[in-house]
């Protein structure tokens, strides 16, 4: 996948079929898309395009919103590559982008800059200043460019239709096998190991936590997670529980993200580790004593193993 930058778009661009879109996640709905993009192109022998942005829009429309993002810039670009599609194209999203009506950001983006001959719209999908057209107008804007617009068809996953927003209720509920279905792959968290509270080593349960890397990415529900875990430097995928929440028992203040590597003692400070969380154990809760914490610790990595031994997660 080659991407281009809205600073940096050739002059010579070939042809496309185009999808655009944020793509959050790049869940099964978004691959799904994208295949019929890619296929499309194929066939009409010219060349796929994903058309995306830089953040997500409603950053600048609204300064005080802060996204609960499914992936980061970086993630989403690693899943893109994996679909297949010939051009990915990052615009830059401005406020003078935003007040582009969909006929104009048709006509001098997608049609004069990017070459765009057919655009396949994701069925909730909208663009242009305030969103306030829809599928019919784009299809009227594009005809009078020589563009045809065409409706993708949505995706359901065990009887659920996919969407990214879908995918958010999904983790606000812990329910992360479900999202795992719907997205895919399962829901990853990454960052740098820094230094906590110590309370778990002196449980005899010692725990990396960990310091996203990017603060807009949505947490799921707190409570503990069965979890795969990948070490800096290394492409192995240890066995883990991961506890997310404020620590109730220690009357711990702001989230952490703590996870306990299953039989493995090395220093894990600086390190960056991407943890993938598959199944929820429990909610999070507070113990009465140390004792019972230790107790329900050692239960969640008894459960976790058996998880693991059962549905070969390791694989």
């Amino acid at each position: 996948m080659k991407k281009i930058f809205s600073d940096n778009i050739p002059s010579n661009l070939c042809a496309s079929v185009a999808t655009i879109g944020f793509f959050d996640g790049v869940h099964l709905g978004h691959q799904h898309l994208i295949h019929q993009v890619v296929e499309e192109a194929k066939e009409r022998e010219m060349e796929s395009m994903v058309v995306t942005f830089d953040r997500h829009p409603r950053q600048v429309l609204s300064p005080d919103f802060h996204p609960q993002l499914l992936t980061s810039y970086e993630e989403k670009m690693v899943r893109l590559a994996k679909t297949g599609v010939d051009n990915c194209v990052v615009l830059r999203f401005t406020p003078e982008m935003a007040s582009l009506s969909a006929a104009d950001f048709m006509r001098h983006v997608l049609h004069g800059q990017l070459a765009v001959r057919r655009l396949v719209m994701g069925y909730d999908n909208r663009f242009g200043k305030g969103s306030a057209e829809g599928f019919d107008d784009y299809v009227r804007h594009g005809a009078a460019l020589g563009m045809e617009v065409v409706q993708g068809a949505p995706l359901s996953v065990d009887g659920i239709r996919v969407s990214s927003s879908a995918i958010r209720q999904m983790l606000l509920q812990g329910d992360v096998e479900t999202a795992t279905r719907c997205l895919g792959h399962q829901y990853t968290l990454v960052g740098r190991v820094v230094e906590g509270y110590q309370q778990g080593r002196r449980l005899g349960f010692p725990t990396a936590n960990l310091l996203l890397e990017d603060v807009a990415k949505m947490l799921p529900a707190p409570g503990a997670y069965v979890a795969r875990v990948r070490l800096e430097g290394s492409m192995e995928m240890k066995r883990a529980v991961t506890n997310i929440g404020m620590r109730p028992t220690f009357q711990g203040h702001g989230m952490a993200i703590e996870t306990h590597v299953i039989n493995y003692d090395g220093d894990l400070y600086g390190k960056r580790m991407l943890v993938a969380l598959t199944h929820r154990l429990r909610e999070e809760r507070k113990f009465e004593s140390t004792g019972r914490l230790v107790a329900q610790l050692r239960e969640d990595v008894r459960r976790a193993n058996a998880i693991f031994d059962e549905e070969g997660l390791e694989d």
